[in-house]
Parts: C-alpha cells; sequence; structure tokens
C-alpha cells in the first residue's frame, strides 16, 4: 500500500478538515442564513430595479456592478446579522444541540428568519415608493418616534393583510426548505458533537469577519456610480440603517474641507456685508452685525405658515396644471412671489432650522434635533425684542422631532395638540389634527393678542400633506386617503378656509402672512442633490401691505427672516448667515444638503462639499422642476472657498456658541 509523503498528508487533514466542517459542522446553520440572506436581499434589488427603470443606466456593465457590489454589501450585512447565531450555536452544549426538542427550536429560528427577512424586505418596498433611496437616516429617525411611525404605517397600509401575507409567503418558503434543512444539516449536526474550545475556532471565522468588516468596509465603494439610483440599488438597506445610525452626528472639522478660522471668517464677513451692514468688531471670528435700514420701523402682525410637503411642482404658480393650488396661486398673484427659493434639506427640522435661525445645514442632525439648542439667535428672540406675542402652532404632539423643546427654548410659546379642547378637534390622524383645527386655533389666539393690544408672531406647521393623506371627507372633490393629490388639495384648501375667516378679523389688513414649504416631497433623483427636488414656493401675502410682485432671484431658506425683517425696516443686531434677498447688493446663492452632503448653488455651478473631504463641483446646464442636467468642473476654486466658509463658519459658530441670543 502506497505511503502518502508529510506534505500529502498534511494537505489530506486539511481537505477533511474543511469538508468535515461544511459537511458536519454546526455552523452549516450560518451557511443556511447567509443564503437565505443574499436570495431575499437579490429578489429585493431585482425588483427595485425593475420600477426605478426609468431612472438608472441600462448598460450591460452598470448592472453587473449594482448587483456584484450588491451581493458583496448583502453578504457583509448578512455576516453582522449572524453574529447572535453564531455566539448561540457557539455557547449551546452538544447534548441540548442535538436533542429532539432542540430540533423543533431550529425549525422555528428558520422560520423566524424567513419571516423578518419577509418582512424587512416589504418594509424597504414601501420605504424606497416614499422615498426613492434605501434605508437612510429617514429610518433612524423613525426608529425614534415609533407612535407616529407605527401610527402612519398603520393608518397608511392595510397592515393585517400584509402581515398575513408575509406569513403565508414564509410558512410556504420554509416548507420548501423544510427537507433539506432536516436531511442535509441536522442529521449530519448529530454525527459530529463538539467540546466549546472546538466550537470557538469553528465558529471564530463568523465573529472575525464581521470585525475586520468593520474596520475595512464602507460605504464608499458604491460611489463608482454617478447615478444616485444606481448607487442606492448596489447598496444594502440594512447595512446603510445601520451606517446612518453610526453617522447621526458628524463633526465638520473631523470629516470635511477645511480653511483656517480666521480665513473662514474674513471669506464669510464679505459674503454677508451689505449697505446696511456694519460689523460689531474687528474680531475676525464672529458675525455679530448692525443691520439699520432708513425709515421708520413697520409693526404689522406676521403669520408665518410652514407647508408640510408643498413641492414648487404643485403649484399652478410654477406652471402646474394639476388644478391642486387655487388657493395658493391666488396669493401668489395677489401677493410677492419668489420662484427660485431653495430649501436646504429634506427633513421639516430642517425647514425649521433654517428659518427659524438663518443657518446653512450643518452635517448629521438638524439643530432642532440637538441638546443645548435653546437660547439661539432666533426669529423668536428678535419679535420678542420688538414686543410681539411669539406663538409657535403645530397641530401635533410637540415632542415629535423636539419641537417643542426647541422652540420653547427660542423665543415662543407653544400651541400644539395637547393643548387643544376636545370641542376644538374635528378631525385627526396620527400626524395631529386636520389643518383647518389648527387655523381655528391659531385664528382664535391671534384674537387675544389683538384685544391686550399686542402685535403678534405666528408660526404655524402644518400636517395634513402627510402619508397617510387622511382629512374630513367632504372637503374637496379627492377622497381622503387617496395619496399625495388629496394631501395637496385639502392643504390648499383649508389655507383658503384660514384666509377667508381672517379677512374677516380686525388684525387682518395689518398682518403680513408668509407662506413657505419645509422641504419638497420627495428626495431621490439621479444626482446626490437633485436641486429640482429643494425647489420650494415662497408667497408673502398683505393685501394692504404688499404689492403684488414676482422675484425671481435664487435664494434661500436662510433669507426667509433677513427679509422680512428688511420689508419692515427693522434696525437689529444679526448673527444670521441669511440675507435681505430684496436687497439691491443681495447675491444671488442656495444652499442644499442632506445629512452627509452638503450643497452651494452659485453662478449656475453646484458645490458639494462630501464628509470625505472632498469638494466636487457641477456646472448646471440645464434646470426644471423634475430634473437637471449636471457636467462636472474643476476650476471653480472661488466658489469652493465660499462653501467651506458657510458651511465650517455654521460649524465654528455652533460650536463656540457664537450664534448665540445676547
Amino acid at each position: 500500500m502506497p505511503q502518502l509523503s508529510a506534505d500529502n498528508r498534511s494537505n489530506a487533514a486539511t481537505n477533511i478538515n474543511i469538508r468535515a466542517f461544511f459537511q458536519a459542522s454546526r455552523f452549516r446553520l450560518i451557511m443556511h442564513f447567509l443564503l437565505l440572506f443574499s436570495i431575499f436581499a437579490f429578489a429585493s434589488r431585482l425588483a427595485l430595479t425593475i420600477v426605478s427603470w426609468a431612472q438608472i443606466d441600462h448598460t450591460a456593465g452598470q448592472l453587473a456592478a449594482i448587483f456584484a457590489i450588491g451581493l458583496y454589501y448583502d453578504l457583509v450585512c448578512a455576516l453582522y446579522c449572524a453574529v447572535p447565531i453564531t455566539l448561540y450555536l457557539i455557547f449551546i452544549p452538544a447534548n441540548i444541540f442535538t436533542s429532539k426538542w432542540h430540533r423543533n427550536i431550529l425549525h422555528l429560528l428558520l422560520f423566524a428568519i424567513i419571516y423578518i427577512l419577509g418582512f424587512s424586505t416589504l418594509a424597504e418596498w414601501f420605504f424606497w415608493d416614499e422615498f426613492g433611496v434605501r434605508f437612510n437616516f429617514i429610518a433612524v429617525d423613525y426608529l425614534i418616534y415609533t407612535t407616529e411611525v407605527i401610527g402612519n404605517i398603520r393608518e397608511s397600509y392595510p397592515i393585517p393583510l400584509l402581515l398575513s401575507l408575509i406569513f403565508i409567503g414564509s410558512l410556504a418558503l420554509y416548507y420548501l426548505s423544510r427537507r433539506i434543512f432536516t436531511s442535509t444539516l441536522i442529521s449530519e449536526w448529530q454525527k459530529a458533537p463538539s467540546n466549546l474550545r472546538q466550537r470557538f475556532k469553528e465558529g471564530g471565522v463568523f465573529l472575525l469577519l464581521p470585525i475586520l468588516s468593520f474596520f475595512f468596509v464602507s460605504a464608499t465603494t458604491t460611489d463608482i456610480f454617478s447615478n444616485r439610483f444606481d448607487k442606492e440599488l448596489a447598496s444594502n438597506g440594512v447595512y446603510q440603517l445601520f451606517a446612518a445610525f453610526n453617522n447621526n452626528t458628524l463633526d465638520y472639522k473631523t470629516f470635511y474641507q477645511n480653511m483656517g478660522e480666521e480665513e473662514v471668517f474674513t471669506e464669510l464677513r464679505q459674503q454677508l456685508q451689505t449697505e446696511q451692514t456694519v460689523f460689531k468688531n474687528t474680531q475676525p471670528v464672529d458675525i455679530t452685525r448692525t443691520i439699520s435700514h432708513s425709515g421708520p420701523e413697520k409693526k404689522p402682525n406676521v403669520v408665518l405658515v410652514m407647508m408640510e410637503s408643498m413641492s414648487a411642482e404643485y403649484l399652478g404658480a410654477f406652471n402646474s396644471h394639476r388644478g391642486w393650488t387655487p388657493n395658493l396661486d391666488r396669493l401668489a398673484r395677489e401677493g410677492m412671489l419668489f420662484t427660485n427659493l431653495y430649501a436646504t434639506g429634506t427633513r421639516t427640522v430642517r425647514g425649521m432650522e433654517a428659518v427659524t435661525l438663518s443657518t446653512p445645514p450643518t452635517p448629521g442632525r438638524s439643530t432642532v434635533k440637538r441638546p443645548n439648542n435653546s437660547g439661539m439667535f432666533s426669529m423668536g428672540f428678535v419679535f420678542q425684542e420688538k414686543g410681539y406675542d411669539r406663538t409657535f402652532f403645530y397641530g401635533g404632539y410637540g415632542y415629535f422631532d423636539n419641537m417643542n423643546s426647541f422652540f420653547s427654548g427660542n423665543g415662543f410659546n407653544i400651541v400644539d395638540r395637547a393643548s387643544l379642547q376636545p370641542q376644538e378637534i374635528t378631525f385627526a390622524n396620527i400626524w395631529g389634527v386636520c389643518d383647518e383645527d389648527m387655523y381655528r386655533r391659531a385664528i382664535k389666539d391671534f384674537d387675544n393678542s389683538y384685544r391686550q393690544g399686542n402685535p403678534f408672531f405666528g408660526y404655524l406647521m402644518t400636517t395634513s400633506n402627510h402619508r397617510p393623506y387622511t382629512y374630513p371627507e367632504g372637503k374637496i372633490d379627492i377622497p381622503s386617503h387617496t395619496g399625495r393629490s388629496g394631501g395637496v388639495k385639502y392643504s390648499d384648501y383649508a389655507i383658503g378656509e384660514f384666509m377667508q375667516e381672517a379677512s374677516l378679523h380686525p388684525w387682518f389688513n395689518n398682518t403680513i402672512f408668509v407662506f413657505v414649504a419645509d422641504h419638497c416631497a420627495g428626495s431621490s433623483g439621479r444626482q446626490e442633490l437633485p436641486l429640482y427636488r429643494y425647489r420650494i414656493p415662497l408667497i408673502i401675502y398683505g393685501p394692504q401691505l404688499i404689492i403684488p410682485t414676482i422675484n425671481n432671484t435664487i435664494a434661500s431658506q436662510i433669507d426667509v427672516a433677513p427679509t422680512l425683517f428688511g420689508m419692515l425696516n427693522w434696525n437689529y443686531q444679526s448673527k444670521f448667515m441669511g440675507k435681505n434677498i430684496l436687497s439691491d447688493d443681495f447675491t444671488p446663492r442656495a444652499f442644499v444638503g442632506n445629512y452627509q452632503k452638503l450643497g452651494y448653488v452659485k453662478n449656475n455651478v453646484l458645490t458639494i462639499l462630501t464628509e470625505r473631504g472632498a469638494a466636487d463641483q457641477y456646472r448646471i446646464s440645464a434646470e426644471t422642476l423634475q430634473d437637471e442636467k449636471l457636467k462636472k468642473v474643476t476650476d471653480e476654486e472661488q466658489l469652493t472657498k465660499e462653501a467651506i466658509a458657510y458651511y465650517q463658519g455654521a460649524s465654528l459658530l455652533n460650536d463656540k456658541k457664537l450664534n448665540r441670543w445676547k
């Protein structure tokens, strides 16, 4: 009989060990899990690719890259998710593991895994349908406010039916796979019981791989795609969710392109300088300045309505032919319409931050949701200094997104759903009372201020134009719970009713009404920062105070407060980073961003500061309310400098607490 050499015997032993591992190890359950996870992830990616076909690049190479990189992320994510199962398999003793009752537990575990994977796949489908992206920072926020989010899901979708379908589908898949699971896995595990040391050696690889992935795998691999839809499809939703959670707060200095502090504020002062501006001192690290206007100050009442998800593309004033907004269109004709105003972000708190604090977005969470955000230089305190009553009105519960804490800490009284009496509520869903109910309560408070002889500033946040799009029946010709069209049209109807009722009150002719959206209804597009997803309406209306006009200047939400105060000829100390759009020396520019990308629009160029310290620039060759065309450029160094000055400056002002009230 031939004898094996030492090397051959070693190789044979290795082959036996590897074969034993894959044939008889209990950790074949992990392999089974990785396969199941990859199948569900592939099915999800394929379905999302089909529904996004018109938005993606169709070349064979691009599609192959989407699915290859997608599989890479799927396996990395699956390894993370497999850690609890691995630990379980390591520590459970052999005599228990091979018992009959434990076999039943393993079957239940198989069914549970299939059900959870099916549930997450369906959840991601609906998330994509709503936002056009994989799970991201929005999903992280939703995990915090479970009452509203779960309520919204229950009111928006047939949850019992969907859960039943997932259950039936999971049962069918379990039935198809249980024989393979039993014959090829459990029977083999019973033949190869192992001690704890052996299990650590066998299972250690499934613990080591996720650890290595944490240090060496990042979300940047998908950056090879220029089309944002391609990038999202190549990602894994669960992986993106945990990445967003990990990056919920980003330090500007650590992640973004920097300049010296003096250089930042020298540039920032130059950008903020106007004919009406005198800076307080020569200290370079400061933007405190005096804004002065000629003529007497005016003190009309001011009502600011921040409209939920009211994209410019919905308004007839922006050439929409849908007919959803007859009341806003009338106000646009009879008031001052700004046609090129951009939201700073894609969430309500970003709109609130921009309008209230007049500041560009900082990376990570909005200031509204950060700790220590009270006592900031805000609209509320400026109105307070001028002797106004100031109230923030919200139809929902103001603890959501930390709104009550933010506004009460920055010069406002609070009226939210908890403040309303039962008789004041005619309709409500999970997000709050209908817009009509909120407007009626606001008018009641305005009447009270008027009787006391006080000018008032009301800041109203609407809720009805939000999924599940439910509202009182019979108000408009679109049934409740129909979709976005009904939400927009009812919101416009409620504005019309509000203005009609307000016109009957003695304070109406001495009131300026400001209508501005918090953000657009959607945020997805081919580009990282699709500009058309940030264009929002701004209408300033006052039949006795405002001359009807159309302003086509490119501007930002952060300019709303300075523009309003300029119209009123107010003299005040300012720490705002916005400017008066109506000033002759206003420089057209805008700010757009998400949690990580920070955009600066000027001179038809979009500059994007990224969390990897890069500054990408694109010339805007065409832009509509549905899309835009960008061409990459590299020679706009001054615009990069200005973008850094604004965004790094906003971060420095916050870190050094130089954006605080007196």
